[in-house]
């Protein structure tokens, strides 16, 4: 007993912040989180938080370097009257605001074509998985055409006969993101439609649609949202690739893929053109990568108990 009350009676171990905060940022999504919030918040105000109009050139300050990097340069050219804390362009446009105005960009076009490609690809698969037969067929042969064509190849041919657009950037999208999520879905519906619960449901006489809609799409809405989630960043990187390529948005309108491209010729002279963008690309796929990760392991019940 009398052991017991020094045992009880000992301090408790405090555990260091530094262990704290290796513990949090492994269990929550800290960073990534932080990067998406700095991401919408740069794409939903853009307008107050860029320095300078993106397509405002000063031909003056070509290719200046970043203020903080190198201050003396203004100094030797007074006839420059902006200082840029990120550089300017090969033609005199501020880095940072065309980085903060990319954001909205890439948002938009990411947002607008996951949601219409993840429709489609998710109808389709409750579709296949719950029906079967020959609609599963059928659907399961047209996603094996569709991975067996090139779409880049697609995406320039459409852009040489239809110019590069907004409009057409979102089609093409749209048309990359629908077919993620349809195998998935698939296998997910062939394993629910066999619970008691949907028999009872088919039993009391519901339409197929309704014990689609509503016994079975919740059911998949987990894998659903992972999906959006890991495929949001490969659509940006999608039209960053189609930017850089000269078959995504047309300049002079601000993106991070077409910024990357018109700096790659002054890589030794001028890097910041093209690194602030690319890091922006960088940070954002890796931080929707890892809130991916963390949402599958998190609503998925067979991980959550290792």
């Amino acid at each position: 007993m009398a052991e017991l009350t020094q045992v009880l009676r000992r301090p408790a171990v405090r555990v260091a912040w530094p262990s704290r905060l290796l513990y949090i940022l492994r269990r929550w999504p800290l960073l990534p989180i932080l990067v998406l919030i700095a991401l919408s918040v740069s794409a939903a105000f853009a307008p107050w938080l860029a320095p300078y109009d993106p397509i405002y050139q000063e031909l003056r300050a070509r290719t200046a370097p970043p203020s903080l990097w190198n201050s003396e340069w203004y100094a030797e050219h007074p006839r420059v009257t902006n200082r840029y804390l990120l550089g300017a362009d090969h033609v005199g446009r501020d880095v940072l605001s065309r980085v903060i105005y990319g954001a909205r960009v890439s948002m938009l076009v990411a947002a607008i074509s996951l949601v219409t490609g993840l429709t489609v690809g998710s109808a389709l698969g409750l579709i296949a998985g719950y029906f079967g037969g020959f609609v599963d067929e059928l659907i399961m042969r047209l996603m094996d055409l569709w991975y067996a064509l090139p779409f880049l190849l697609i995406a320039l041919v459409v852009a040489v006969v239809f110019k590069p657009s907004f409009v057409n950037v979102m089609g093409l999208l749209a048309l990359l993101a629908w077919s993620a999520g349809v195998r998935n879905v698939r296998a997910e519906v062939l394993s629910l439609k066999t619970r008691d619960y949907v028999m009872l449901a088919r039993i009391s006489g519901a339409s197929n649609l309704r014990i689609m809609l509503r016994h079975i799409l919740p059911g998949v809405v987990n894998t659903i949202v992972v999906i959006a989630t890991l495929r949001v960043g490969g659509l940006i990187l999608a039209e960053a690739s189609l930017s850089f390529l000269g078959a995504g948005i047309p300049a002079p309108t601000p993106a991070w893929g077409l910024m990357v491209a018109e700096g790659r010729e002054y890589l030794s002279s001028a890097w910041w053109i093209s690194f602030f963008p690319g890091m922006a690309i960088f940070l954002v796929v890796m931080s929707l990568n890892f809130l991916g990760d963390w949402l599958r392991d998190r609503l998925d019940p067979r991980l959550r108990q290792l």
